[in-house]
């Protein structure tokens, strides 16, 4: 463990109980969606290099067209 999350720990054990309950909780949410978040990009990282070849094709053959925010 870092000094730096050991530290944040020791912050956190000063906590009310219920205070750090949430904050455990809050934290076990974020490394869940982390989580989800890496295997979902790890799962399609040849979808989404196939998807930037595709867009860099285009813009190479002119197949493309500035971004006009006022249209958006």
């Amino acid at each position: 463990m870092t000094e730096a999350l050991e530290q944040a720990f020791a912050e956190a054990a000063k906590l009310p109980q219920e205070e750090q309950d949430r904050l455990a909780a809050w934290i076990l949410r974020e490394l869940a969606e982390e989580k989800r978040w890496d295997e979902a990009f790890s799962s399609s990282a040849d979808t989404l290099a196939n998807l930037a070849d595709e867009a860099l094709d285009d813009l190479r053959n002119g197949r493309t067209e500035p971004l006009d925010p006022e249209q958006l």
